[in-house]
C-alpha cells in the first residue's frame, strides 16, 4: 500500500555506494566495460503480494468462505509489507517517518470519513449524543475525532434499520466501518516501530516471537482486557509477529537461515496451528480470524516461506506481465481500495436486484439463472465501482504524498516515457 502501505525501493545503485577504485589499464590488458549498475525501481514480488491480499480481502467480504483466510492470509501479508518497509524507513529520525506514514494514512480516512458519518447521520439520523454505546452527551462526540487520529476503531452504529438509506440493510454501518480496525492497527504499529526495530535487532527471536506467546495468553482468558483497548491488544497480538517478520526481511535475517530451516519451521508452525484449531472451531468454523493464537501462528508461518522465497523482482516475470498495469494501479491506491470497497460491495445487492425488473428477465429461466448465480454477482460488479472510487477519492493518496494528483496511476504514461527514451 502506498504510504498507508508504502512505495518499495530496491536496493541503492552503485553510484549511492561511492565510487569504485580504477583499475589499472595496460595496451596488454584492455579496460573490461563495467557491469551496469542494478536499476532501482519497486520490488514487483512486494507489490504482487500486496495486489493478491487486497483481492483476497474484497473475496472474502463478499463470500465470506473460512478457507480463505487459509489459502492467503492477507492481514499477515499486508503487515509483514508494512513491516519490512517501515525498517527501512527508519534509517531517517524516528520522528519524521512517522509524521509521513501518519501524513499519508490519514487524508484518505478523513475523506471516506466525512462520507461515511454524512450518510449515517444526515441520511440515517444516527445521533452519536444519544447513543448508548458511545457514552452519553459529549462523550459521543469526543469518539468522533477516532474518525480523525485512529487511535481506536472508529465508531458507528450497529444498525440504522433499512429505511435509513432506502436501498441499504439495518447492519450496513457495520460493512462500511468495521474494516477500519486495520487503520488503528497499522497506526499503533507505525508508533511503535522505532521501539520493535531497536528491540528486535539487540533480541530478535523474542521480539519475534513475544506477540504469539501474547496470543497464547489471550486465547487461554490469562490476558483479557475489555472495549476498544483489548481489542487494539489482540490485534498487536495477532499481527505483531508479521510486522516484526518484515523487519527480518529487510535486515535479511532469513536469508541466513537455511531456506529448509525456514520452510521446514514453519510448516511444522501452521501444522500445529491447524491441528489445535480442529479442536477450537467456533460458529464459523475454520475461520482463522475467529482463533487469535492460529491466526498467528497460520499468518507467520504462511508469511516467513513468501519472504524467504522472496525474489526481488524488478519486473514481473513472464505472464505475470500481462498484470502489470493493474498490480501498479492496485498499489498505487492501496488505501482507497481498502476503504472503500466494503461500502461498495454493499451497494451491490441493491443493483442487483434490480437486475429482476429488466425487460429480458420476465422469464422463469432468466430468475433461475440469475438466483443460482446470484452470490457471485457482488464480486463481478464491485470492481467497476472500485474503479469508480480510485477515479473520484484515489488522488487524495497523492495529496497526501505530496505528489501531483493522478486519476489512474497504473504506470502506463511511465512505461511509454521509458521506452520513448530507449529509441
Amino acid at each position: 500500500m502506498t504510504d498507508g502501505f508504502p512505495v518499495q525501493r530496491s536496493a541503492a545503485t552503485a553510484a549511492d555506494r561511492g565510487p569504485s577504485p580504477a583499475p589499472s589499464v595496460t595496451e596488454d590488458a584492455p579496460e573490461k566495460p563495467a557491469a551496469p549498475a542494478k536499476r532501482p525501481g519497486r520490488d514487483r514480488y512486494l507489490d504482487l503480494l500486496r495486489s493478491l491480499a487486497l483481492v483476497r480481502v474484497v473475496a472474502f467480504h463478499i463470500f465470506g468462505w473460512a478457507w480463505l483466510t487459509i489459502l492467503f492470509p492477507s492481514m499477515g501479508v499486508m503487515f509483514a509489507l508494512a513491516g519490512s518497509l517501515m525498517a527501512r524507513s527508519l534509517k531517517r529520525p524516528p520522528l519524521s517517518v512517522i509524521k509521513s506514514r501518519l501524513r499519508r494514512l490519514l487524508p484518505p480516512m478523513w475523506l471516506f470519513g466525512a462520507v461515511l458519518l454524512t450518510m449515517m447521520i444526515v441520511g440515517g439520523g444516527w445521533n452519536p449524543t444519544k447513543d448508548p454505546d458511545l457514552g452519553s452527551g459529549f462523550g459521543g462526540l469526543v469518539k468522533l475525532l477516532e474518525y480523525i487520529v485512529p487511535v481506536g476503531a472508529p465508531p458507528y452504529p450497529a444498525e440504522l434499520g433499512a429505511d435509513s438509506t432506502g436501498i441499504l440493510g439495518a447492519t450496513w454501518p457495520d460493512d462500511a466501518a468495521g474494516p477500519l480496525w486495520y487503520l488503528r492497527a497499522y497506526l499503533w504499529f507505525v508508533v511503535a516501530s522505532p521501539l520493535l526495530l531497536w528491540a528486535f535487532r539487540r533480541f530478535p527471536w523474542p521480539t519475534l516471537l513475544a506477540p504469539l506467546g501474547l496470543t497464547v495468553l489471550i486465547d487461554a482468558g490469562i490476558v483479557s482486557i475489555p472495549g476498544e483497548t483489548g481489542n487494539a491488544v489482540t490485534d498487536f497480538a495477532v499481527y505483531g509477529s508479521c510486522w516484526v517478520l518484515g523487519f527480518a526481511h529487510h535486515d535479511g535475517m532469513l536469508k541466513k537461515i537455511p531456506r529448509y530451516a525456514v520452510v521446514s519451521g514453519s510448516a511444522f508452525v501452521m501444522a500445529f496451528a491447524l491441528w489445535w484449531a480442529s479442536g477450537h472451531l467456533g460458529d464459523e468454523g475454520w475461520n482463522l480470524d475467529e482463533m487469535p493464537f492460529v491466526q498467528a501462528a497460520w499468518s507467520l508461518g504462511f508469511v516467513a516461506i513468501l519472504l524467504q522465497y522472496s525474489p526481488s523482482w524488478q519486473e514481473l516475470p513472464g505472464r505475470l506481465a500481462k498484470w502489470d498495469k493493474l498490480v501498479t494501479l492496485s498499489n498505487n491506491r492501496a488505501v482507497t481500495i481498502y476503504l472503500w470497497h466494503n461500502l461498495l460491495i454493499a451497494f451491490t445487492f441493491p443493483i442487483i436486484d434490480q437486475f429482476y425488473n429488466l425487460p429480458f428477465m420476465q422469464s422463469e429461466s432468466a430468475v433461475s439463472m440469475l438466483d443460482s448465480s446470484y452470490e457471485y454477482w457482488p464480486f463481478v460488479l464491485v470492481w467497476p465501482m472500485l474503479a469508480a472510487a480510485i477515479l473520484a477519492f484515489g488522488w487524495v493518496e497523492d495529496l497526501a504524498a505530496k505528489r501531483r494528483p493522478r486519476l489512474w496511476p497504473n504506470g502506463a504514461k511511465r512505461g511509454r516515457a521509458r521506452a520513448a527514451a530507449t529509441t
